[in-house]
């Protein structure tokens, strides 16, 4: 069972005691899908629960219960991703399953689930805590932490920084348990989606964290502002965002199915863990009040999420696109025109490219989407649009990315004959020239983003870039040469036949780009 993750607790032991939720990369699509015993709903072979068991043990050593608290949200996360449907198979089946263990893992992992489940989910933790009681009156030894849980939790000063131009703005709400305190900061982009993402830190960094925003701040000319709220107007804030971020399914298993690929192995907790911690902490404040002259959140339009790559370096407010960068159209200007576009991928002989229509207004987040099921690539890697006015993708301050949600297209090519350019892949560097062919008035009779024409197959994602595909072409044309037949495994391929590198189809392309209206 993948739940990596659930031991490695909080990111940031070896830093300052910073607990984030790591460097999220946004799956476009369909993410993939968990194959765990919870998540398939499979028999678990023993070897699988021992090792989830025994990643959970270090948790029980520990001594701080916020550690096991996070151990049980991110089971708890992948529960109830996607629904409530996996419930009653954990209640009636898996957690008995745990409690025969009869170990110290066990009964963490028990304590810890029904620490952090909702009221929402009330039978899932009385199950949860009915069978760590058994396993406590057992001789089962209890965790350190284990009065730390019933000790009450206390909320501190509560406030919301947000700059001068309300395109971004961070929750921060610190709580206390005994003389132990954490605080959650809530990042919020208000142009483009409503809840970004949540970063969890020990209440010693809090201080150099709130110093390095308004640094940040400072340093994009932007004039940051503090806003004091009582616990029941933070509640009303903060469930206004977790709700609007859990409305997209999509972002929430993606977020998810990153979480427990291999690849995020030194990252700490996902966001969807934090956000079941915060929920529950949450729950036990005032009745939500909604602040004077505060609007709701809306169901964010895309996953264009904010990077983070530092503990502290991503809270930070800037605008969301570089300085110069022309309006964005207003409703009152009507519907936008369509871009026929053209993208060639740069360095392909004999040429690679694809005529798109999209509309003029088309976020580049979007375009992305559309650009990548044109070419058949999978959406693995990060992406960048270097364009006259500043780089955006996966905002990254480190990078010099900017969010690329809130900016369309025709922001950074105004007027026919604009160039742009985009990458994909920073390791194969698959390169793009994008260049606005014609305006034209938008046909009630067509749907759009719509292909129009291209040439030739895009080469397969991870490939080692244009000179790798060269050089698998050559291979797959030659049946004597030695990596012939490791690369037709490669490809998934039982004959070469069946690789095309002149094949192109329209149709094609076009019955996957609804997908993306």
């Amino acid at each position: 069972m993948p739940m990596s993750p659930v031991s490695r607790g909080r990111k940031g032991k070896q830093s300052k005691n910073a607990r984030r939720s790591g460097d999220l990369t946004v799956v476009r699509g369909t993410p993939g899908t968990c194959d765990c015993p919870v998540c398939s709903g499979e028999d678990t072979e023993p070897a699988e629960l021992d090792d989830l068991l025994r990643q959970v043990e270090s948790v029980a050593a520990g001594d701080d219960a916020v550690d096991a608290e996070l151990a049980g949200a991110m089971f708890v996360a992948i529960v109830t991703g996607g629904g409530n449907e996996l419930t009653p198979i954990v209640v009636d089946d898996f957690i008995p399953r745990i409690e025969a263990k009869r170990n110290s893992g066990a009964l963490t992992l028990l304590l810890a689930i029904a620490s952090v489940t909702s009221h929402a989910q009330k039978r899932l933790a009385t199950v949860a805590s009915a069978a760590a009681d058994r396993l406590l009156a057992a001789g089962i030894p209890q965790p350190g932490w284990i009065d730390q849980l019933a000790e009450p939790v206390r909320v501190g000063d509560c406030q919301r920084l947000y700059d001068n131009e309300e395109g971004t703005s961070v929750l921060v709400v610190p709580f206390w348990r005994g003389e132990r305190g954490h605080a959650f900061f809530i990042l919020i982009h208000e142009m483009d989606y409503a809840g970004a993402d949540i970063l969890l830190l020990d209440d010693t960094d809090l201080s150099a964290a709130l110093d390095d925003i308004r640094a940040g701040a400072r340093g994009d000319g932007l004039d940051l502002k503090a806003q004091t709220l009582d616990p029941a107007e933070l509640r009303w804030y903060a469930e206004q965002a977790l709700d609007a971020r859990a409305a997209d399914e999509t972002v929430l298993m993606a977020d998810l199915a990153w979480s427990m690929s291999e690849e995020d192995d030194d990252e700490g907790p996902p966001t969807a863990a934090l956000a079941v911690l915060l929920r529950r902490r949450l729950a036990d404040l005032p009745k939500a009040r909604k602040p004077a002259g505060a609007r709701k959140y809306q169901k964010p339009a895309d996953a264009s999420f904010l990077g983070l790559t530092d503990p502290f370096g991503p809270l930070t407010f800037g605008r969301p696109a570089a300085a110069g960068l022309p309006a964005k159209r207003r409703k009152s200007h009507g519907p936008a025109p369509i871009y026929q576009i053209k993208v060639s991928l740069r360095g392909a002989k004999p040429p690679i490219w694809r005529r798109l229509l999209v509309p003029a207004d088309v976020s580049l987040a979007r375009l992305h989407d559309v650009i990548q099921a044109a070419f058949g690539w999978n959406g693995g890697h990060l992406h960048v649009f270097e364009t006259p006015y500043g780089d955006f993708g996966q905002a990254d301050r480190e990078l010099g990315h900017r969010a690329e949600g809130p900016v369309t297209l025709e922001q950074v090519a105004p007027e026919a004959n604009d160039k742009i350019q985009y990458t994909y892949d920073f390791g194969d560097d698959w390169s793009h020239d994008i260049v606005v062919e014609k305006v034209l008035d938008r046909d009630p009779a067509l749907t759009y983003p719509r292909c129009t024409g291209g040439r030739r197959a895009a080469p397969p994602d991870d490939c080692g870039g244009i000179w790798g595909y060269e050089e698998l072409v050559e291979i797959m044309a030659d049946p004597g040469h030695p990596e012939h037949r490791n690369q037709l495994d490669w490809l998934g391929l039982d004959d070469a036949r069946e690789f095309d590198p002149a094949a192109f189809d329209v149709d094609q392309v076009n019955e996957l780009l609804p997908r993306l209206r």
